[in-house]
């Protein structure tokens, strides 16, 4: 985990010269947008720390080492559903619901139950039928 905390310690240090940078130029009157941005700071190093402590008590990992190679983290990944069309009507209803959040609530209610089908269809669809564990 060292890329990890490594990155999120330059994303912290990278916010706290932002803030500075936009306290600056405005003054110190606007504090608003420095408080954000170094609160923004200390989350990336709440992470960063959390990462580093964490991997310092876990043995190294295949992307920590230099001179690693790809074939050095294979392994199982999990199954992926290749002919599954759920995701597709998830996604579409979905859709709906986003735009009936623009348009009108009256949207929002007719695609709340196509939404609540199309995820019990996904997670259901190896439970029954043709391609049933």
């Amino acid at each position: 985990m060292q890329v990890e905390y490594k990155m999120f310690a330059v994303i912290c240090a990278f916010f706290v010269v932002v803030g500075s940078i936009y306290g600056v130029f405005s003054n110190w009157e606007e504090p608003v947008g420095s408080v954000a941005l170094y609160l923004t700071a200390g989350m990336c190093a709440l992470i960063g720390g959390f990462l580093w402590w964490t991997g310092r008590k876990i043995d190294l990992r295949p992307d920590d080492d230099p001179f690693g190679e790809q074939a050095d983290a294979e392994g199982d990944y999990g199954f992926f559903s290749p002919h599954s069309w759920w995701p597709l009507y998830l996604g579409a209803s979905l859709g709906v619901v986003a735009l009936g959040l623009a348009v009108g609530w009256w949207l929002v209610m007719l695609a709340v139950p196509f939404v609540a089908l199309a995820a019990i269809g996904w997670v259901f669809e190896y439970f029954h039928g043709e391609h049933s564990i």
